[in-house]
């Protein structure tokens, strides 16, 4: 193996490391996007839900994380657009949550 091979490696070694510190330089600047966003949601959130209203959905949040996100995002939407004019009670977080709902399917079984 000559020297012109050798460092030809070594090239390319060096810039395929440089690549990988620069993808997982950028993964990490994602990532710190993601959790600022979602605190500022958390934050948000804390605002404009009461108590039980907030308990409430995080218990949503551990059965259905997808359902419970989209409330999340509809909630700090209303929020920002000034729409919401007091906390949001208990109450009407379970009317909300009423309406947004997937409608259940009803499966009857008849025997022959």
């Amino acid at each position: 193996m000559g020297d012109d091979e050798l460092s030809e490696i070594r090239r390319r070694r060096m810039a395929q490391l440089q690549q990988q510190a620069g993808d997982q330089q950028g993964m990490q600047e994602e990532l710190e996007r993601q959790q600022r966003a979602k605190s500022q949601m958390q934050m948000v959130l804390m605002q404009i839900l009461e108590p039980n209203a907030r308990e409430r959905l995080n218990t949503i949040k551990l059965t259905k994380p997808e359902f419970a996100g989209a409330v999340e995002q509809q909630l700090v939407q209303l929020a920002q657009s000034g729409r919401l004019n007091q906390k949001i009670t208990d109450a009407q977080l379970k009317e909300l949550l009423r309406k947004i709902a997937p409608a259940k399917r009803d499966y009857s079984i008849t025997r022959k």
